[in-house]
């Protein structure tokens, strides 16, 4: 009767048993709770997509084929009326690439720069102000460093609103975004790579511009093409500042410049087609500037990453 009692106890017990309710009670509540997460998951994925979705297809479908056409890509607008078909928009990309390139002039070496001093040097009370004061760039409006500008250059100054006033109020929608990107970019780098040369008896300055500037230099590429695809697609500082012409123009300091984001506030009011093909038009071409600035940033930084 003992042997029969001991042999019922060291028996193991059944898969999936558990004391009180058993392990597979306990395992199907986790596969529950995973199935629950992963659902809400992919409803938070699919609302954050779709309106993205919806709008990428209608500006495509709306606009793809003004995009077919060539001479959206070698004539102006100059002498095209609303209800005149025809005309390109040579005339608002050339401004749009000429107004990002003298913004991105300005705004990189005061962002690295930036960047470099609080990685490098910044301690104490001034790397804190300098820091709090881009924390509050970044969150500022674009219409804000639109008006800001001009308070300063036409109020106060009495300049004529012209392309390089946008471009000054591009500049401080740019830098924070340069600064933070190239922050992150400098605390990756080993700080071993930093000792070694220190140990060489190399200067602090040396090292930062032969060493650890050029051991990041991807990703600090990376964050400069996707501040300048932000700046791009900005447009209250340009309706602000930049009124609309279509004709081409280059001079920064005198007359108008168009851009794509004035060309469509332009003939967004009309209600006769070829305006509305040419909106939809310019806002396809605007997308594909942006997209491929940010496909540019990505390839670099996903193949040539900071090593830890």
């Amino acid at each position: 009767m003992s042997t029969v009692q001991l042999d019922h106890a060291a028996a193991p017990p059944a898969a999936g048993a558990s004391p009180g309710g058993g392990l597979g009670e306990k395992s199907g509540g986790r596969a529950a709770k995973d199935l629950t997460a992963r659902v809400l998951m992919w409803l938070a994925f699919a609302v954050a997509v779709l309106p993205l979705a919806w709008i990428l297809g209608a500006t495509l479908v709306k606009g793809g084929h003004m995009l077919l056409d060539a001479t959206w890509w070698t004539n102006s607008q100059a002498g095209i009326t609303s209800r005149r078909v025809g005309g390109g928009a040579v005339h608002a990309i050339q401004g749009t690439l000429v107004q990002a390139l003298v913004t991105a002039l300005m705004s990189v070496p005061v962002g690295v720069l930036t960047a470099v001093y609080l990685v490098e040097y910044g301690r104490g009370r001034l790397a804190r102000v300098i820091s709090f004061m881009v924390d509050i760039l970044t969150g500022v409006p674009s219409i804000v460093a639109g008006l800001f500008i001009y308070a300063l250059w036409v109020t106060t100054f009495g300049f004529q609103r012209v392309a390089f006033a946008v471009c000054l109020a591009l500049t401080l929608l740019m830098i924070p975004t340069i600064v933070r990107s190239t922050e992150e970019m400098l605390k990756l780098v080993p700080s071993e790579l930093r000792e070694a040369s220190y140990a060489l008896g190399v200067p602090k300055w040396k090292t930062i511009m032969r060493v650890v500037v050029p051991t990041a230099f991807s990703g600090i590429v990376t964050g400069i093409l996707l501040g300048l695809a932000r700046v791009m697609g900005e447009t209250a500082p340009l309706i602000i500042l930049g009124p609309y012409t279509k004709v081409i123009a280059t001079d920064l300091f005198n007359g108008l410049m168009a851009t794509l984001p004035t060309m469509i506030n332009q003939d967004r009011t009309e209600a006769l087609q070829p305006a509305v093909d040419r909106v939809w038009g310019a806002s396809l071409t605007l997308i594909l500037i942006v997209f491929l600035l940010n496909l540019l940033g990505r390839v670099i930084g996903r193949f040539s990453k900071v090593k830890g």
